[in-house]
Order: structure tokens, then sequence, then C-alpha cells
């Protein structure tokens, strides 16, 4: 008996939203490809623009890495809906953590542009990383608390 997503019964439980998208004429189906080919675009624009960064073309790594990075949250809109998207991102919960991460994709994209730094640039990539994977530990139930226990652990192995 087919259970969870291939089951005639499923129930999203709120979780993808049929109205959004069905402007476009997008069935279910359609938009879970939609979203794993946005996802995958973003991710090979992340590692194309390393491999710009590797040839210290600092310019083009910031474009690309910030464009990677849009398109793989953009590609999350497929699954729960362009309003419902941005109404999730900015919930008291991850307010701070989406926040600090949009002002940083923006920051480095912007002096990465002007100021050509290479290691200003690989700075502020590590750290909007590392606010990206905040952000993303929230959606993870007890996510956060997993990240805060093990760098917790690490720091008093010391």
């Amino acid at each position: 008996m087919p259970f969870g997503f291939f089951s005639e019964t499923f129930s999203d439980q709120g979780t993808m939203d049929d109205g959004t998208w069905q402007f476009c004429g997008l069935t279910r189906m359609q938009r879970l490809y939609a979203f794993g080919a946005c996802f995958v675009i973003g991710f090979i624009l992340s590692i194309v623009s390393s491999l710009l960064l590797i040839g210290m073309n600092v310019p083009g790594f910031a474009i690309l890495y910030s464009i990677g990075n849009v398109v793989s949250i953009f590609s999350l809109t497929f699954i729960i809906g362009i309003f419902k998207q941005v109404k999730t991102m900015f919930a008291p919960v991850r307010f701070w953590a989406t926040t600090i991460y949009l002002s940083l994709l923006v920051v480095t994209l912007v002096l990465s542009i002007l100021i050509k730094n290479f290691v200003l640039s690989l700075v502020l990539v590590i750290i909007q990383f590392a606010a990206l994977v905040w952000y993303s530990a929230s959606y993870i139930p007890y996510g956060r608390e997993v990240i805060r226990r093990f760098f917790g652990s690490c720091v008093t192995s010391i």
C-alpha cells in the first residue's frame, strides 16, 4: 500500500501551495521538476563561481555566486509558492537569519565588484555561507540546536 507522497490521499499539510503556480498551468510533478532544475542550476552556478574564484576573477565570482544562491532559494517557490516563501522567510523564528543572509549576499556582491579584494570576498562568502546554513537549519526541527551543540562540543574539546 503506497504511503506518503506516492499515496492518492497524500496530504502535504500546507507545504505545497497549489494556487500560486496554477496561473502557469503547472502540475504538481512539473513543479517538482522545476524545483529540481532551479536547484541544480543554482548549484552549478555556485560551483562555476568557485572556479572563477580560483582563477582570481573576483567580480565574476561574486556575480555568479549571488545569482546561484538566488536561483537556489527561488527554487523553493515551486514547492511552497511565492507568497508562502516570503512569509516563511520573514517569520519571527528566521527573520534575523534571513535579513543577515540577504544583506551578506548584497554586501558580497557590491564589495567584490567595487573593491575586487580576493581575501575580503572569500571572508564574506564564508560568512554568507554560514548565514545560509543557519537560515536553512531554521527549517529543520532542532536544526539550530544540533549546530549549537556541535560547535559547543568542538569548543569545549579544544
